[in-house]
């Protein structure tokens, strides 16, 4: 089967660049360190996306290196994890046997996975595959892929980063830049992201039976530090959401 022309860009893309990313950004995701969401770390135990996933079959929706899927493991889920890139995978084998846990890991393009229907009780990813694959095909995968009353929790850039994002800096601006009627899918020289206005997000899940529980849109804390100093500003992050978390359910 041919693959669409952005996930081999994608793909290529994260197997270039798997050694440099964590090389640069392993220690703030080190599996040791409780989770936590997006680039400013916000911890899990305070927003409370997840809930308890003890004995709950778990899919991470683009997991990298794995590192969010090994805490999850230790705290009892059964998890399998999915990535695009196979280098991602094997930095991810690394981890397991370092922290001494073992779960499937599959190769995979998240619009496109073989893996049976009903198959989990939470799908999640913290700027996976829902940030870097067709919306308009991974929310189909999804609702397939959860039972009824099974939790899709994504953290990925927010429409303001996306419209106020100044291409000719390559950075966030304080001024509108983009056509946010027009988001869909935005690229450079190295890989492809997707995005949609929010309306349209409501009506994607309308359309594969989800019902929204809530819309969780992460400022950055005061004291935070984080390694993706490129992503945005935390000046900017203090006063507007660059980063935020759906959490839907499957009806």
């Amino acid at each position: 089967m041919t693959l669409p022309s952005h996930v081999i860009k994608n793909q290529a893309f994260w197997d270039r660049t798997s050694d440099d990313y964590q090389q640069k950004h392993g220690a703030q995701l080190d599996w040791r360190s409780p989770p936590g969401w997006g680039v400013w770390d916000i911890p899990e135990s305070s927003l409370q996306i997840l809930g308890d996933v003890a004995a709950k079959d778990v899919l991470e929706f683009g997991c990298g290196a794995a590192q969010w899927s090994i805490e999850l493991s230790r705290r009892g889920a059964r998890v399998v994890g999915i990535d695009v890139s196979q280098r991602q995978l094997a930095h991810a084998r690394e981890l397991m046997r370092e922290a001494g846990v073992d779960f499937p890991l599959i190769h995979t393009n998240a619009e496109s996975i073989p893996l049976s229907s009903q198959s989990f009780d939470i799908i999640f990813c913290d700027h996976g595959a829902m940030s870097f694959a067709d919306p308009y095909l991974t929310i189909p995968e999804t609702s397939r892929l959860l039972r009824p009353g099974g939790l899709l929790a994504f953290n990925m850039p927010t429409p303001l980063l996306e419209v106020c994002w100044n291409e000719a800096k390559d950075a966030v601006d304080l001024c509108l830049q983009n056509n946010y009627f027009e988001l869909r899918s935005s690229q450079d020289a190295h890989s492809v992201n997707f995005q949609l206005p929010y309306g349209e997000w409501i009506r994607l899940f309308r359309r594969n039976a989800f019902i929204i529980e809530d819309l969780v849109e992460l400022q950055a804390p005061e004291r935070a530090t984080t390694s993706y100093e490129e992503y945005v500003p935390k000046a900017w992050a203090r006063a507007w959401p660059a980063e935020h978390i759906w959490k839907v359910r499957r009806v």
